[in-house]
C-alpha cells in the first residue's frame, strides 16, 4: 500500500458532475489499494468572481479581508467532494489550509509555505478515511488566515507530497499533461511524456500555466515524484523528474509565451554603485516582479536602466521610482506596454552552442523586432510585440522541430 497525493485545478471540480467524476478518479486511486490525500482548487471561476464583488465594493480592498474571503472557494469545493465520497460509500473528511496543518509566513495574497504539521491528516488516513485539503491557503503562526497566490494549490500538493512522504503527486487539470506549447493556441502543440525539474521550473515561470513555479521548486528540492495528467482522459500523462531521455533528441523542448508586459525605463541614472541595488530593493517592498534587466552606459558619466514588469504592476512601479527620485537622481521615466515575452527551453541547449542564433534568425526572417533578451543554460527569452507573440510561437515551435510524430 502506498500514499498517493491528487491535485484536482478549478477546471476538473468546475460543477457539480466533475466533482463527481473526480471523486471517481479518487476511488479508483482507493481500489488500488493506496492511501489517497486530495487537494482542490475553487471551482471553476469562483476565484474570479469572489474578486469582482470585492471590486464592486472597493478598488483597493484590505489584502488581509480578501484572503478571508477567496479562501471560502476551496472550502465549497472539499466539503462538496467529501460528501460525494462519503455517498459513494468511502470514508472522507475535509479540511481547510490551515486545519491540515500548513503554515505560512505572515504575507497576506502570497503566502509562501514554512511548515505543514501533517500529524491531523495522518490521524484521518490511519482510520482508513481519504482527506480533502483545501488548497492555495494556509495560516500563519498567530492564526491569520493567507492565500498562496494565484496557482497555489499545486504547491500546496507538492508541499502536503513532501510532509507526507508520498510515493507520487498526481496533478489533474483540463490537458493531458505537459505539451511543447500551449495546445489551446498552436494546433500542432504535441504532449511531452517526460520533462526535467529544470525544464518545468523555466517553463512554468515563463508563462505555462500547466503547473504552478514554486510547485515544481518544492518537486525538486524535495524529491517529489510528479505526473500531470487529464481528468477526464484516462490516459498517461507528463512525468517530472530529475533526469529524462532525450525525445528524438530534442534541443529545444518546449516555447512558452507570456503577454501583458511592460518595459520600464529610467534614463539618466547617476553612474554609482548604489543605485541599481536601491532601485531593486524598493520595487522588491512593494511586491513587485522585476524579470528581464539590461543596462546600458550612456556619454558622460550617466546611464540608463530598462527591466520588464507585467501591466498590472506599471502604475505601482511609476509611484516606486517617483518617491525615490531624489535617491536615484535620474532624469525621466519611459515605459512601452503592449509587449509580450516569448521562450525556448530545452536542458540540451547547455551542450548545443548557436540555439539562440538561430531562435533569432527564426525571428528576424519573420520580421519579428526583439525588444530584449535574457538567457539562462537552458532557456532564451525575447520581448516582442504582443501582436507578435503567437506568431513568434509559431515559427519557432515549427523552426526547432516540435511538431508531432508523425
Amino acid at each position: 500500500m502506498g500514499l498517493i497525493v491528487q491535485k484536482f485545478g478549478g477546471t476538473s471540480v468546475g460543477s457539480v458532475d466533475k466533482i463527481q467524476n473526480a471523486a471517481n478518479r479518487v476511488i479508483e486511486e482507493k481500489n488500488r489499494g493506496n492511501d489517497v490525500v486530495v487537494v482542490v482548487s475553487a471551482m471553476g471561476k469562483t476565484t474570479d468572481q469572489l474578486v469582482g464583488m470585492a471590486k464592486e465594493i472597493t478598488s483597493s480592498p484590505s489584502k488581509r479581508e480578501m484572503d478571508m474571503l477567496l479562501t471560502t472557494g476551496e472550502q465549497v469545493t472539499i466539503s462538496l467532494l467529501s460528501m460525494a465520497l462519503i455517498s459513494k460509500g468511502h470514508p472522507a473528511v475535509s479540511m481547510t489550509g490551515w486545519q491540515a496543518g500548513v503554515e505560512t509566513e505572515e504575507i497576506h495574497g502570497n503566502a509562501r509555505i514554512l511548515n505543514i504539521d501533517s500529524d491531523k491528516i495522518e490521524k484521518e488516513i490511519q482510520q482508513g478515511k481519504i482527506v480533502i485539503v483545501a488548497g492555495f491557503q494556509g495560516a500563519t503562526s498567530e492564526g491569520e488566515i493567507t492565500t498562496l497566490g494565484r496557482g497555489g494549490s499545486d504547491t500546496t500538493a507538492v508541499a502536503l507530497a513532501a510532509a507526507l512522504k508520498a510515493d507520487k503527486c498526481d496533478i489533474y487539470t483540463d490537458v493531458t499533461g505537459v505539451f511543447t506549447t500551449d495546445p489551446r493556441y498552436i494546433k500542432n502543440a504535441r504532449k511531452l511524456l517526460s520533462v526535467s525539474y529544470d525544464e518545468m521550473l523555466e517553463l512554468a515561470n515563463l508563462g505555462a500555466g500547466v503547473l504552478h513555479p514554486r510547485a515544481v521548486e518544492f518537486a525538486k528540492n524535495y524529491g517529489v515524484s510528479l505526473e500531470v495528467r487529464s481528468s477526464m482522459e484516462k490516459e498517461q500523462g507528463t512525468t517530472i523528474e530529475e533526469e529524462v531521455k532525450m525525445e528524438q533528441n530534442l534541443v529545444v523542448r518546449g516555447v512558452a509565451f507570456e503577454d501583458e508586459i511592460t518595459r520600464v525605463s529610467v534614463i539618466g541614472l547617476p553612474s554609482s554603485l548604489g543605485g541599481l541595488s536601491t532601485i531593486f530593493s524598493a520595487l522588491a517592498n512593494d511586491q513587485i516582479n522585476v524579470d528581464i534587466i539590461i543596462q546600458s552606459m550612456t556619454e558622460g558619466e550617466t546611464s540608463s536602466l530598462s527591466f520588464s514588469i507585467k501591466n498590472e504592476d506599471l502604475t505601482e512601479t511609476v509611484k516606486v521610482l517617483e518617491r525615490n527620485r531624489d535617491q536615484l537622481l535620474y532624469d525621466r521615466i519611459e515605459w512601452e506596454s503592449g509587449l509580450a515575452k516569448v521562450s525556448i527551453v530545452g536542458s540540451g541547449m547547455i551542450s548545443n552552442p548557436g540555439v539562440a542564433a538561430e531562435m533569432f534568425d527564426v525571428l528576424a526572417q519573420n520580421e519579428i523586432l526583439v525588444k530584449m533578451v535574457s538567457t539562462s543554460e537552458i532557456k532564451v527569452s525575447a520581448v516582442v510585440e504582443q501582436v507578435k507573440m503567437l506568431p513568434a510561437v509559431e515559427v519557432l515551435h515549427d523552426a526547432f522541430q516540435l511538431l508531432p510524430i508523425q
